[in-house]
This record gives structure tokens, C-alpha cells and sequence, in this order.
């Protein structure tokens, strides 16, 4: 099977998650909205200055220049914060009908003030004289110069954050603009991993003998793909168990069967293929777990299995690094984004140009680790074993090559990046 045609059919067996929860905004970060969110006032609810300066009438001042400044009496000033200006006492019976808002008048006026009513632009203070009773104008300006109208950011009830939106830093700040105090999100997705393999070595069982660095028994290895699987897991913000059993049909069913209950996806790596102690595709059986795909036509994780019980998606993986790793990414985000209803989530398909060699030509759909800049992917790796995990660190996607394709630098690839 094709690897999007088991997609297609593991997404099919995904039960969207419903529950909702309010969080405080604080909280909020990382967690995916539930409900469409609408502005509930504009933003601004006020005219409001763009700048330091001087509000005026623009048919007053639309002539003014340098060489010929119009004069404004300044009648007012009003502050950033304040509900209407204060006003100047004048004194003689010339000034007596000067007020704001009326013709020959201005207000001083300061970055995000209130615009007082009658006044339809500002003036920026470097076009005057920075007068105090009068001001000279030097600068003529059209209507709504330097001038925020109400609802210029967000009108009131428009649609702002639509419901499956992660909340990011902008969407945080839009919400605190209009004043949500809580947001209404899924409840976080909580996924169980547990590794099989009865070679594990767990990192805590060397914790009271140094604070790292020990070498494990001979014949063991330590458990590194469950802290890399819990590391993606958790920037997505998502909840993770993690758990290891040993290569005992007994057992790996017992966990299976206990993480079914408490997850929505239960992530299991080790024992898929065909050894003596590969015992997943027995174990999916005896606890009546349907198989959606098995052994897909891609290389690193060929016997990886996607299979569901009880609407809940049991999604078994090779236990090589890397190998784990790429068939993650591959099935378990579009997974995660059906359940959430996210589709940011969702690996990002782009295409590059390769600077590297590679001379392989593969029998099946291969997936390389690489790193893509500005354009151009290259392969900083030496090795491509599926059990190597070190040279990851040194790449940011994957080069997503069909089977007996030959490519050379210059071609233009297909590749995968994760959404985190």
C-alpha cells in the first residue's frame, strides 16, 4: 500500500476529540481554540492618534507650507489613557468663542490619544512650531491623516480566530485586545508511548550512580526513542505516558489494553516485523485491534502498522530510531490534526533544490534526513541507517524520494517539514 492511501484510510477511522475546556489566557498557549471566537466590540473602540502631534480639521490646514504656515489656536490637550481633553481658560472676549472642534482650532495631542470629536486628522508635531497657545502648521494634511478610526484593527463581530486555530503569540495578543480573560480549547490530546523491547535500558535506573554518562549492561541500550517521540509530543502540547514492557505478549497486551483506556492515541515502538520476539502484529490481534495498513511501500519503517479499537488509533512503530522517528511525522500529525480539527499541524509539503550527491538509486519510496535552506536541501549526513539518530542533528526535514528515482544536485526535490 502507498503511504496516502493508508493515511486516507487511517484518518478515516479518527474520531474527532469534543470536549471543551476554559483555560485563562495565560494558559492558553499552545492549546487549539473550540469555538470560533468573535469581536465582541471594535478595535479601537476610538479614533485614536497615530502620533505625537496637533488634532486638527484638514480643511483647515490644507494649504499650509513652509513658506506659508497656517495658525491655529490651540485650544486643548489631551493625553494617551484620557476620556475627553482638557481644555484651556482663555481669556478676552476674541478667544471667548473659541472651542474644540470648531474651525481655526487645535488639540495637542499624544500617540494613542482619544481624537477629540470635530477634529479629522493630526498633524505630526515635527510639521509645526510645537506652539502652546498657537500653533503654526507647515504642512497641509488630507482627512484621516495620521488618524486610527474606530475599528480600523477589528470590527465589531467579525470573525478573528476560527475554531481549530493553535494559539500562537499574535493570536494571544489579539485575544488579550479584546479582553478574554479565558479562551474556550480542546481538552489537550493524550497520547501513550510504550516501547517493547525486553534490550531497553531505562535512563532513571542509572539515576543513583551518576548524574549521566553511564554506560548501560552489555547487551542493552537505553530507551532513546521514547524521549524523542515525548519531546515532539509535548512542544505540540500534548499529553504524554510513557511506559516500556519487555518482549512478553502478556504484557505488551495488558499496557496496550490499560493505555486504550486512557488515551486518545496510543503510540507503541519495537516488534513489527518478523523476528522471533516481534509480537505486535500478534499482540493487535489477540486484543481485537483492526488493522488499517501494514508494511507501507516506503523506506526507513516498511512493517510500521496503523490500527484502531474502540475509535481510538493504535499506531505501532519500528524500534529504530530513526526509522520511528520519520513514520511518526508521517502518520502521527495528520492523525493528530483529524482529532483536533488543527491544520497547522499538519507536516508542510515544499519543494527544493538538492546540493548534495546521492548516488542510491532505492527499489521503494525513501525518505532521507536532511536540511533545507533558503531553497536549497542538502544532506549533511554520512549515514542514512535507520538506527543512527546523531546526524538528526544536524537537519530540519526530509527529502520525500520515489522508488528507482536517480537524482543528482541541481534536481529539484520534494520535501517534508514538521510542524514542530
Amino acid at each position: 500500500m502507498e503511504l496516502e492511501e493508508a493515511l486516507e484510510k487511517y484518518l478515516s477511522e479518527a474520531e474527532p476529540i469534543q470536549d471543551v475546556e476554559r483555560v485563562p489566557l495565560f494558559e492558553a498557549f499552545g492549546r487549539i481554540i473550540a469555538e470560533e471566537i468573535r469581536a465582541p466590540f471594535a478595535v479601537p473602540h476610538f479614533p485614536k492618534a497615530a502620533m505625537d502631534g496637533y488634532a486638527v480639521r484638514a480643511e483647515d490646514v490644507q494649504n499650509a507650507s513652509p513658506e506659508k504656515p497656517v495658525i491655529l489656536t490651540v485650544v486643548g490637550e489631551i493625553l494617551a489613557g484620557q476620556e475627553e481633553p482638557v481644555l484651556y481658560r482663555f481669556s478676552g472676549s476674541d478667544m471667548s468663542e473659541r472651542s474644540a472642534g470648531c474651525r481655526g482650532t487645535a488639540i495637542r495631542i499624544m500617540t494613542g490619544a482619544l481624537v477629540p470629536e470635530g477634529y479629522d486628522a493630526v498633524v505630526r508635531q515635527e510639521d509645526t512650531d510645537y506652539g502652546e497657545r498657537e500653533v503654526q502648521i507647515c504642512k497641509g494634511v488630507l482627512s484621516y491623516t495620521n488618524y486610527c478610526k474606530a475599528g480600523e484593527d477589528i470590527a465589531e463581530g467579525a470573525a478573528v480566530l476560527p475554531k481549530g486555530r493553535r494559539i500562537g503569540r499574535i493570536e494571544a495578543g489579539m485575544l488579550a485586545s479584546l479582553g478574554f480573560f479565558e479562551v474556550p480549547v480542546l481538552r489537550r490530546l493524550r497520547i501513550s508511548v510504550i516501547s517493547t523491547g525486553t534490550e531497553l535500558w531505562e535512563v532513571s535506573e542509572t539515576a543513583s550512580l551518576s548524574s549521566g554518562g553511564v554506560q548501560p549492561p552489555r547487551g542493552r541500550i537505553y530507551n532513546s526513542i521514547a524521549f524523542t517521540l515525548s519531546g515532539s509530543l509535548k512542544a505540540a502540547g500534548f499529553t504524554v505516558d510513557c511506559s516500556v514492557v519487555p518482549d512478553e505478549a502478556d504484557e505488551i497486551a495488558r499496557c496496550l489494553e490499560q493505555a486504550l483506556i486512557t488515551s486518545d492515541i496510543v503510540i507503541t515502538t519495537g516488534g513489527v516485523s518478523v523476528g522471533k520476539k516481534d509480537l505486535l502484529p500478534e499482540v493487535l490481534d489477540r486484543i481485537g485491534a483492526k488493522k488499517v495498513f501494514a508494511r507501507i511501500n516506503i523506506q526507513p519503517g516498511t512493517p510500521t502498522i496503523g490500527s484502531v479499537k474502540g475509535g481510538k488509533a493504535i499506531l505501532s512503530l519500528s524500534g529504530n530510531p530513526f526509522a520511528a522517528l520519520v513514520n511518526f511525522d508521517l502518520y502521527f500529525y495528520p492523525l493528530a490534526a483529524k482529532l483536533t480539527g488543527c491544520s497547522s499541524l499538519l507536516p508542510v509539503i515544499e519543494e527544493a533544490i538538492l546540493q548534495s550527491e546521492y548516488p542510491k538509486v532505492n527499489h521503494h519510496r525513501r525518505f532521507l534526513r536532511a536540511r533545507v535552506e533558503n531553497g536549497l536541501v542538502y544532506l549533511p549526513a554520512k549515514s542514512h541507517a535507520s538506527s543512527v539518530l546523531a546526524n538528526l542533528l544536524e537537519c530540519n526535514c526530509y527529502i520525500d524520494l520515489p522508488s528507482e528515482k536517480k537524482v543528482k544536485p541541481g534536481d529539484r526535490v520534494r520535501i517534508v517539514r514538521m510542524p514542530v
